[in-house]
């Protein structure tokens, strides 16, 4: 039997006409056309397993560290496959796989890891970006890829109130309701407010994060900013624990995974890099 290799790669997407990163079966809600038999709907994970699998010749199953939302774009999302093609080198078993990928997914690095790297049991800490175009003209080149906010808003305040989600809460207040998880206290490393008009970018670093935080995060920063709340609220929402504690969940196509820190991969391995994925080129 032919030795199976584990690949890791840093993944870019726009995420504007996917259902998210997960793969998906059609349902009830899913209203686009009927996808061709054996297919699931558009999502990156099918998409990217679908072009890797016809550049090594045989199907593959492709595992992601996040599984970002339908609308949710990513610039360095992690993920790994197995294959038994070995004989193509590593960049140029990218390219191949970049050309065989639509013009919204791309590639950026693979490398090979040791068959027992696992991304749910090295993943350290994911940072997320929010996108706020914050002028009072639509951004008419870009609107799938900044939430336009016109009306004034205290960035100052903001900035004020970011400082309350660090640290480790319990953040069931900023977590879709119902959701299952068996702890919903996260530890936020990072909560900053960063202004260049017309550009306000909220970025957000934690260890982990529960579904639709950073958004909910983001859409209670900027009920501070229009001065519905004043920053030390977040300190009683926290406190809540109640999704009506806290601000409203911002729309996902502001939304950007902007990288994912790994534990370094052992050095008596051919992989020598520090496994960090950070690709903060412009949005």
């Amino acid at each position: 039997m032919a030795a199976t290799v584990r690949y890791k790669m840093v993944v870019a997407y726009r995420g504007t006409r996917y259902h998210g990163w997960q793969f998906q079966w059609p349902n009830a809600l899913y209203k686009g056309p009927k996808p061709p038999e054996g297919h699931g709907i558009p999502t990156v994970q099918e998409t990217l397993a679908r072009a890797i699998g016809s550049i090594v010749g045989h199907p593959v199953t492709v595992i992601g560290s996040s599984r970002t939302d339908a609308g949710v774009h990513a610039k360095g999302q992690l993920a790994v496959f197995d294959t038994v093609q070995t004989k193509i080198p590593p960049e140029g078993m990218r390219r191949a796989v970049n050309h065989a990928l639509p013009d919204d997914i791309l590639v950026h690095h693979i490398e090979a890891v040791p068959d027992d790297f696992d991304l749910s049991v090295c993943t350290t800490s994911k940072r997320y970006q929010y996108l706020i175009w914050y002028a009072p003209d639509r951004p008419v080149l870009i609107p799938d890829l900044a939430w336009h906010r016109w009306k004034p808003m205290d960035i100052d305040a903001m900035r004020e109130a970011a400082k309350h989600f660090v640290g480790e809460h319990d953040f069931a207040s900023f977590a879709r309701p119902r959701m299952k998880r068996d702890s919903t206290v996260r530890r936020v490393i990072a909560c900053d407010v960063s202004h260049r008009s017309p550009r306000l970018i909220i970025g957000i670093e934690g260890t982990g994060f529960l579904w639709n935080m950073v958004r909910i995060m983001v859409g209670t920063l900027v009920e501070v900013g229009l001065g519905r709340y004043e920053p030390k609220d977040v300190l009683a929402m926290i406190a809540a624990r109640d999704r009506r504690a806290a601000g409203p969940t911002a729309p996902p196509h502001g939304l950007y995974l902007q990288w994912i820190r790994t534990r370094p991969i052992p050095s008596n391995t051919s992989n020598t890099s520090n496994a960090t994925t950070d690709t903060t080129s412009a949005t």
